[in-house]
């Protein structure tokens, strides 16, 4: 794995579809139901779902719009939906009868998100779903399929699946050949079948023959090199590199009903929470039928852009700070500096402990540069015997520091001599 990931810590995750006109959640209704999804979902009859695809006709070029706001949020790396669990493919697939083809849009949405990227300096992931609903050798769900039972699908006969992995296997060579360097390949789906029956390890070996260094998540089963929770800041970091994938909402597709959205605070306290653990970020958004983004997603990345431009040292390339019991709240470290995330309002001051107090050779709020007052305490007889003891620092925070977001202090420790 390369290492670009270790330290993006911040990416953008894109949910898109022809069903954004019907402002829903992608795949879902088409089985009648969306599983830990906590906003009502519509159902649509299979043939109802299906006949959106036609008529999709988004704007030009809407993902420059997208990936330069993700530029500006501090954002490293994005992944676009190029074919989420309903089969349709969001470019002109060779292989396939449901595509951007076969819609009323002329182009390529996929290159022009790729080319978006590129132009940001964004590094290039991309979505695909390994079950596809629609495809009749999978084969297609249908109405009398209902209701889905999470994991289970209508099963094949070996004549079909072997056309359907053929058919899948030319549509990950077209993706991983004809849109230049991709960086990060995002598998959804893979719990429908076994690894064996997705041929995942030969899978893998394809993708990785066409994209030498290529990032690919958890979810192709077997194969991987991240883990992916899901909605969820894990307490305790996995055991290897990981990401957590958080919309801003509930739901992850355009969904005008669906007004329960965090709030600016709550989205950068989940950006430091996610970093302290050594994890990534991907926050979706859910551009509308026609490509702009809703006015409260663009609202929250412009304020994720303005607490990015003030604290953003303290989350790129950085690796986790203090154990928890030595502060009480997240923190992140670069060599000598180590960055104290304030997600709750302190009295007049904050404590770290277990440092190495006469060491510390500055303590300053992050975003102004402003010198903080503070004070070092040992044990008398640390003092006494340790020419180097671990203590107590005590730093006072003014009130006039504070951000109304999250307020970040550094601390810069001379490494031992």
């Amino acid at each position: 794995m390369t290492d670009w990931f270790d330290g993006a810590r911040f990416g953008l995750f894109v949910h898109w579809d022809h069903i954004s006109q019907r402002g829903i959640e992608i795949s879902w209704p088409l089985v009648g139901f969306a599983p830990a999804l906590h906003t009502a979902q519509a159902s649509l009859a299979v043939a109802d779902y299906h006949a959106s695809a036609a008529s999709f006709a988004p704007a030009k070029h809407a993902a420059r719009d997208w990936l330069a706001r993700a530029r500006r949020a501090g954002m490293r790396y994005a992944v676009f939906t190029a074919k989420h669990h309903d089969g349709f493919a969001m470019w002109p697939t060779k292989t396939g009868e449901l595509s951007v083809a076969h819609s009323k849009y002329d182009g390529d949405l996929l290159r022009e998100f790729v080319d978006a990227a590129r132009a940001n300096d964004i590094k290039v992931g991309i979505y695909y779903s390994l079950c596809d609903w629609h495809h009749a050798d999978y084969p297609a769900f249908r109405d009398e399929h209902r209701p889905y039972r999470f994991g289970t699908s209508p099963r094949p006969t070996p004549e079909q699946w072997g056309r359907f992995i053929e058919f899948q296997f030319a549509q990950m060579g077209e993706l991983m050949s004809d849109y230049g360097k991709i960086d990060l390949l995002w598998f959804d789906g893979g719990w429908e079948r076994s690894p064996a029956e997705w041929r995942a390890e030969e899978f893998s070996a394809l993708i990785r023959g066409l994209q030498p260094g290529i990032v690919i998540n958890d979810r192709l089963p077997g194969q991987g090199d991240y883990d992916t929770p899901e909605q969820f800041i894990p307490p305790l970091p996995p055991a290897r590199r990981w990401e957590t994938c958080l919309t801003m909402n509930e739901t992850w597709a355009w969904n005008p009903k669906d007004a329960r959205y965090k709030s600016d605070r709550e989205l950068v306290h989940a950006l430091c929470e996610v970093a302290s653990r050594g994890g990534n970020l991907l926050l979706n958004v859910s551009p509308r039928a026609d490509g702009a983004l809703p006015a409260e997603q663009i609202e929250r990345l412009e304020a994720l852009s303005g607490w990015m431009a003030r604290y953003g040292d303290a989350i790129h390339d950085s690796a986790p700070g203090l154990e928890p019991w030595q502060f009480y709240g997240p923190s992140t470290r670069k060599g000598e500096r180590v960055f104290l995330h304030l997600l709750m309002r302190p009295y007049e001051s904050v404590s770290v402990r277990g440092v190495p107090v006469r060491r510390v050779r500055s303590v300053r709020e992050l975003a102004s540069g402003r010198a903080l007052e503070h004070r070092g305490r040992t044990s008398i007889l640390d003092q006494m015997a340790n020419a180097d003891p671990l203590g107590e620092l005590t730093i006072r925070v003014p009130e006039d520091v504070l951000d109304p977001l999250a307020t970040v202090l550094e601390l810069e420790i001379a490494s031992r001599t």
